[in-house]
């Protein structure tokens, strides 16, 4: 990727910038990132996905804006299209933790155990929120990328399905799933 000339990108749109990202303009990739990377790391997070790889999945997605730049369609909100790479980022990542973990499981020949809590883990947070968290882990991922767009990060249902690639009938039906799901663990869990 080469620089071009200097300019200045904090005047610009998301739309504009994205335009000049497809251009290979370096700095217009940094004022985005700059922007958007506190929703971007905050959804990774609300996805379930652990701290320790958070870093790399937000570096991972502005690179794939960078070669995904070129098929931004304006007539969507940058920031949805931003959040469905980083959806089809966090997918990826999942995948390879899933075929990583079954080689090592096959090398290793013996049974996966979770390593016990630490008791600054179980000290943690209060106990409705450990009961809402456990909740959303017991969620499908794709339940969960529906409940976190809509309810947790305040995305239309047209925005969200654009961001997941899905039609607006199959986002309301995940939605409406995670809710009913998520409501029967949580009383379930209640004490």
């Amino acid at each position: 990727m080469t620089m071009s000339a200097p300019r200045s990108t904090t005047s610009l749109s998301d739309s504009e910038l994205l335009a000049a990202i497809a251009a290979s303009d370096l700095d217009a990739l940094g004022q985005l990132f700059e922007r958007h990377e506190p929703a971007i790391r905050r959804y990774i997070g609300r996805l379930g996905v652990s701290a320790s790889d958070a870093d790399d999945l937000v570096q991972a997605t502005f690179l794939e804006v960078t070669r995904a730049a070129a098929r931004f369609d304006p007539q969507y909100a940058a920031s949805s299209w931003l959040l469905g790479v980083t959806t089809i980022m966090v997918r990826r990542h999942r995948r390879s933790l899933v075929r990583g973990a079954a080689r090592l499981m096959e090398w290793a020949r013996t049974v996966r155990h979770d390593p016990p809590q630490t008791p600054a883990a179980i000290a943690e947070g209060d106990a409705a929120e450990r009961r809402v968290a456990r909740a959303l882990e017991r969620l499908a991922p794709k339940k969960r990328e529906a409940f976190v767009l809509v309810t947790l990060e305040g995305m239309s249902g047209e925005a969200a399905a654009a961001a997941l690639g899905v039609p607006l009938n199959t986002l309301w039906t995940r939605l409406h799933h995670a809710r009913r799901e998520l409501r029967a663990a949580l009383e379930e869990a209640s004490p």
